[in-house]
Parts: structure tokens; sequence; C-alpha cells
């Protein structure tokens, strides 16, 4: 039976700690190739020999050092030779061969360094002996498998996004949809994931089983893959014996992830060559944090505004990590390099024993991307502790028993079903990737499959879930992530009945960003415990009025101080339609337990890379504190200008459906019609207008007398249009003012020149543009 991925990138890591010191050829070049082969389950006797003679260009005698006819040949140096000319003299055999044994492969070595060409496709790949078990997979043709090419992967993850928004798309269109359609796919990424990485035993089974068992008008594909997701559900010991030999090689997997019968879908040609393009994608390229820019893809973006659904990029989510928790434990783990004897190996066990022990808690985890990526960093911190214990040449241990971490440290709720999903399934593959990390560090195959544990990921409304049930508050480590956005003016009726919860957490005002329920929530949780908590946010929590309803309530009531900080800079995501969102970062920390440095973290680029600076005390409007009297001051709202200038006030906010509002062309025809009407339309102008030009004109009636508007019946006509649209479309504030149609939510009508303020600019502005405006001109709101 041919090896696994798993198995042969062990043996390639073995093999390159074996032979890192050869450097001399002719005494060791064919050991060398011998135990090549045999790293891939093939004798080199079968199929290649040593010293093969040729004629050479220009008709001299030459000997090929190792050659596979009509697949592979070799030269071979001693270290330290340049391969350059290794390359020509290859070339140089082959006016001597038949068309039938020129190789498609040209292998190149020094022992320490590989080239190899593949002169069919007209790829090189050039690497040293210590990352072989990285490109092991290029020599698949060793065992029969010929390595694909993959083009237009930059970046991989949008990509692989697109191409199961492309499935998603297919099958909603054919009325295949909602909780099935979300399993299926869920499945599918995880069948087409473990096809490239190991998790199958034999690379591409799942692609093939499409390809060859399945109909090519795809007819009976949807109950194919009802039988292998059963198959994937039972244990080899309970299969039936007669059970078809395609699908009796798959692995049981377990994890409950193929435990729930699905309604099986009808899939027509195009779902199913879409599926087959999906499997000739190379997964094994694909961080798993990419899938919630897929579950971002799949989505309308009027779901995700409504959702606050930003999703995040690594460099981002490693903004939060680090300071939160990450930098700590790998300055921990710089200390205890320092030092030696006994107190050196102290130090790193109970470093590791300490990992083992933390646990993170997501409350808006979506797809899992801030507890995927920590759990990546944990692992790959963990590597290098048992790196350091256990250096080269004194490895004689059990992989399976070495790493600590598991998934089952990780705690999430979810709003919605399918990113819940999703971070489950995540949560394993980033495990397995680094398992095969750790495979591959100390040349002995681990898996993980079948799953025994599992993340804690929880289908609900986390503000309407008891997190202390959910996760003792003693037994968190760390809260963290990225809540929903969402400001006053989008709220819809559900998210207004949670945001009554501000009061009973301490907030005082009723327009606090939806972000601030979770961070109140937050505070009240780590009340006992030692729990930290990171969070990112809209950056208006540290700017203008929210400061004063919000924070009083961290730091007085809650008793949290600010242990770090990102003030603004503009948000990124890896998905289709990214968010445009300018955010802070920000740590607390219970006072009893607070550092004595801050960080902060300042951006001159918005879009760039930020500069630290070090603080005693951080302000809530993310400034230094650490000279003021009281670190927790913030400025109250006040009705009257402390200076005795005039006060700023909003435009006019008709209310009206857009029935008052009119083009020039309108005004025209109007004014055309009833020249008595022009003194009631006045020129309306907005920041649009303001900023980038263009013209609206505005109807206002307030003044105007009744046997007027008797005159008009176009206005008529558009009253009540206004008092329809107030009653049957707005909300209570809309309903209130049916009654009066003539009159505007806020009536702004300047009888002398006033300053217009935009509101919405550009970032890319230096200034915001003010101008001086003058009647008969109506500001906008």
């Amino acid at each position: 039976m041919r090896l696994s991925w798993n198995e042969i990138r062990a043996r390639a890591a073995a093999f390159a700690t074996e032979w890192r010191t050869a450097h001399y050829e002719r005494g060791q070049t064919q050991t060398f190739y011998n135990e090549f082969f045999e790293i891939f389950g093939t004798p080199r006797k079968r199929v290649a020999a040593f010293e093969e003679p040729v004629k050479k260009l220009g008709n001299k005698q030459g000997f090929i050092d190792l050659f596979w006819k009509g697949v592979l040949l070799v030269e071979h140096k001693s270290l330290g030779r340049p391969l350059a000319p290794a390359k020509t003299q290859a070339l140089d055999y082959f006016p001597g061969l038949k068309d039938a044994e020129l190789p498609r492969y040209i292998l190149l070595s020094d022992f320490q360094t590989f080239e190899l060409y593949d002169l069919e496709t007209g790829t090189e790949l050039k690497f040293t002996l210590a990352d072989l078990p990285r490109h092991v997979e290029a020599f698949g043709f060793i065992m029969g498998v010929q390595k694909r090419v993959f083009k237009d992967q930059d970046p991989v993850n949008i990509i692989a996004s697109e191409l199961m928004g492309r499935l998603h798309d297919a099958l909603k269109s054919s009325g295949y949809d909602g909780h099935d359609l979300e399993r299926l796919l869920v499945r599918l990424v995880f069948c087409l994931f473990a096809d490239d990485t190991g998790i199958f035993d034999i690379r591409d089974m799942f692609e093939d089983f499409i390809k060859d068992r399945t109909r090519e008008d795809g007819s009976d594909l949807g109950l194919f893959l009802s039988r292998l997701f059963d198959v994937l559900n039972t244990a080899p010991e309970k299969r039936q014996k007669s059970l078809d030999e395609d699908l009796a090689c798959f692995p049981y997997i377990n994890g409950d992830l193929f435990a729930e019968r699905l309604n099986f879908p009808d899939f027509n040609a195009t779902m199913r060559n879409i599926l087959l393009e999906a499997c000739a994608f190379n997964w094994n390229a694909i961080s798993p944090a990419i899938f919630g820019a897929l579950f971002q893809s799949v989505m309308l973006p009027k779901e995700r505004r409504k959702q606050g659904a930003h999703y995040t990029t690594e460099r981002n989510i490693l903004k939060v990590i680090q300071p939160l928790f990450l930098d700590n434990l790998r300055a921990e783990f710089s200390r205890a390099q320092t030092l030696r004897g006994p107190a050196r190996k102290r130090a790193l066990e109970s470093l590791h024993e300490k990992l083992g022990q933390l646990t993170f808690f997501d409350p808006a985890c979506g797809c899992g991307n801030f507890l995927i990526i920590a759990y990546r960093e944990l692992r790959q911190l963990e590597l290098e502790i048992l790196r350091a214990q256990h250096p080269i040449g004194q490895r004689e241990l059990d992989v399976a028993i070495l790493s600590k971490l598991d998934v089952d440290q990780f705690y999430g709720i979810e709003i919605s079903e399918f990113p819940a999903r999703i971070a489950e399934i995540a949560l394993w593959m980033m495990d397995h990737i680094m398992n095969n990390s750790l495979s591959v560090e100390f040349g002995e195959s681990f898996l993980r499959i079948p799953l025994k544990k599992s993340p804690h990921i929880l289908f609900a409304d986390a503000l309407e879930t008891d997190w202390e049930k959910f996760l003792p508050p003693e037994k968190c480590s760390y809260v963290l992530g990225n809540p929903p956005f969402s400001g006053f003016v989008l709220r819809d009726e559900k998210t207004r009945k949670q945001m009554q919860i501000l009061q009973s957490l301490g907030a005082s005002g009723s327009r606090l960003d939806y972000v601030t329920a979770w961070f109140l929530k937050a505070g009240k949780y780590v009340q006992t415990g030692q729990a930290q908590i990171a969070f990112v946010a809209t950056n208006s929590i540290t700017q203008g009025e929210q400061v004063s309803q919000f924070w009083p309530a961290l730091f007085d009531r809650y008793r949290l101080e600010i242990s770090f900080a990102h003030r603004t800079f503009a948000w990124g995501s890896d998905a289709r339609g990214v968010a445009h969102v300018h955010v802070v970062i920000i740590g607390l920390t219970r006072r009893d337990a607070e550092q004595p440095v801050k960080r902060l973290f300042s951006y001159e680029d918005i879009n760039g890379d930020p500069g630290e600076s070090l603080h005693s005390a951080l302000s809530p409007y993310l400034f230094d504190a650490g000279a003021l009297g009281d670190r927790h001051l913030v400025v109250q709202r006040s009705t009257t200008p402390l200076t005795g200038l005039p006060a700023p006030r909003v435009g006019s906010k008709p209310v009206d459906g857009g029935h008052y509002i009119i083009d020039t062309a309108e005004r025209a025809k109007l004014v055309a019609r009833h020249p008595d009407l022009s003194p009631f339309i006045r020129p309306y102008i907005g920041g649009q207008e303001f900023l980038n030009g263009g013209d609206r004109w505005i109807l206002c009636l307030q003044k105007a007398k009744p046997e007027q508007i008797r005159r008009w019946p176009e206005i008529i006509k558009r009253i009540e249009a206004v008092r329809k649209f107030r009653t049957t479309e707005g909300g209570n504030l809309s309903k209130s003012l049916a009654e009066t149609p003539l009159a505007f939510h806020v009536t702004v009508i300047p009888e002398s020149p006033f300053l217009a303020i935009p509101e919405v600019s550009s970032e890319r502005r230096e200034y915001v543009p003010f101008g001086w405006l003058e009647p008969p001109v109506v500001p906008s709101n």
C-alpha cells in the first residue's frame, strides 16, 4: 500500500537529519540515493540504475550518476561544487538517449542542496536538504503521483473562498439551501483539505473518487457523497465487510463532523465541475483562517452590514494576540533559554505545562479566526520549546505524547450556525497542520485521527448567553475577539432591546455602539478569576460622547485598566467586499493584576505599521495619562459651548421618504406651472453637494398658506405621500410625525450666512473642508 504523505514527510525529516553532515560524492552517493528512494517506499533498484553508460554530446563515453529511463536523470556532486555545470553535463547525455528514454525530470544535488527541473512544464525547484520535508511532494513521481501545477494562487485564500462561493451559489440557486447547504459545504471543505494534507492516507483519493465513480452529468454525486459521509462517520470495525473498496479505504474521522444525516443534494454537470475544480486546487497552501473569509464571500453585503461582520486578516489578529499573551510567553521562553543546566530544564518544562493549561474564549467568534491563529502561534511556540528540550541526536521519543496543547482549550460563541461549524472544523485543520510540523521536526508521523477532542463552539447569541455557565471565569485565561460593530443608527428592533443590557451593566448612554455590550459583559465576567480582555472596536468608543457614557463603568464598577491599545487604524479583510472601517484595539486587565508598563501602538499612516511607546497609564482617549492627576478623566457632554461661541447643530432632516427632495429638472417644471411656488423651493446642500458639486432642491412648505397649497395639485400628492411613508414605512419616530406632514423632523432654514461642516469627508484629505453658505440654501443633516 502506498505510504501516506504524513509518513513520507516524517521519513524525509529523518533522512535530512541523518545526512546533514554528508559532503563527499564518491563514497556516499549510492547509499544516499538508496535511502532517498526509501523515503517514498520505492526500492531504488526496482526503477533506477547507478553509473548508466551513455554516449555524450560529441560521441564521448559518459556515465549518468543515477538514471531512471523515461523519468529521472540525476547528476550528483561533492559539497561545495557548483551545480550549474552539472546541469549542462546532464543535458549533454540527451543525444545518446532514445526518445522513450528521455527523462522528464533532472535532479542536481551536492548532498545539502537540491535542484529539480521538470522539463515538461518548464518549472524548477531549489531548496536545501533541511527543507526537504516541505518540498517532498515534488518527488511524488517516484511513487507514481505526478505533482500538479497550480497557478494564480495569489492570494490563495481569496481564490479558495471564491471557489467555494461559486459552489454555494450554484447549489442555493437550485433550491438546496439553509442548514443542509451550510453543513454540506463545511464537510466538503474538510474533504478537500484532507485530500491534500495527509488526513486521507492517499493523496487525491477524494478527487479520484468523485472523478472516477460519479457520472459526468452529476446525477449520482449527491448519493455518493451521502455514502461517503456515512463511511467517514463509521469506525472500521463497524463497517460492513461488503463495503465498496473505494469507500472502505477512507479513514474514520469522528468528532461529530459527519454524524448528522443530511438531505443529499441533486447535483448537475456544472456543480460537479465546480467541485472538481475545487478538488484540483492546492488546499495544502491554505491557512485554516481562510474560512472566515470563505463565509463572508458567500454572504450578501446587506447581511454583512447588519451583522457587523468585518472579517480579519492574520496581520490584524496578531495585533490583538501578541500584546495580550504571545509576547509575554515568548519573553518567558527567551529567559528560559538563557539559563543553564537543571534551571533551564525546569523553566522550559514549566512553560510547556503552562501552555497546556491556558484557555481562550472568543464570545463573538464568527468562523474562529482569532482562535485559529492563537492556536497556531501557541503550537509554533510549543514546537520551539520541544526543539530546545530535545536537541537533534537526543530524540528517542514518542511524538504522540509531546504536544500538551489541543483544540479543547478553545471556546467560542457564534450567533450563526454556518460560521460556528466552520470554526470547529478550521481548528481541527490547524491542529492537523501543526501535527504535521511536529512530525517533520521529530521524524515520526503523528495524526490525531480519529478525532478525540473538540473545540467548544456554542451556536447561540452571546448577549443572551450566560458566559459563566459556558466557561467558568476562573478557568478562563483570555477573552478576545472582534465583536459586531454596528452603530446606533443601524440597529434593528432586536438589537435595540439587547442594548438595554447596558444600563444593568453600568453604562449611562442610549447611543453607544453595539460593541460596548461585549466590553461591559466581559468586564462583569472577569470579576472572578484572572482572565484578561482584548477586543477590536470601532474607534468611536474612544472619542466624543461615548467615552463619558461607557468608560466609567469599566474603570469604577469593574475596576479594569487599559493594559495596551492600538490607536485608530484601517481595518483589513481577506474577504470579498472588504470592510471599510476604522478601529482601535483595547486590552484590559483587572486593576489588582495590572502591569506597571502599558503599551501604546500609534499610526502615522492608518494603513501602515504602528510605532510603540511605553507608559505608566493610558487614558480612554488612548494617550499617555501618566502625568494626569486622574488617569480616568473623561469629558462630559455639554449642551452649550464652553467658549461662548454659537453652538453647532445638525441640519434639516425631513424624514419624507424623498418626496420633498427634487432635482433641477423637476424644479423647473413645477415653477413653470406655478411661479408662486418658487420661494418654497430652496437649494438643498449636504456633504455630497458641498464637496463634489451637484444640485438638489427641497420643498420647504412650513410657511405656505392652505389656500396656496390647494392651488398646487402636484404638491398635495407629495404631502400625502409623505404622510403615508411616515405612517407605514418608518419607525415610531416617523409615525409620530405623520399627522404634521409639512413639518420636518429637524427643521433648520437659516436666515443669515452660516458655517457648513460636512458630516462625512475622506481619510485622504489633510483637512476637513469647512465653508460659508448663505440663504436661500438649506443644509441637510
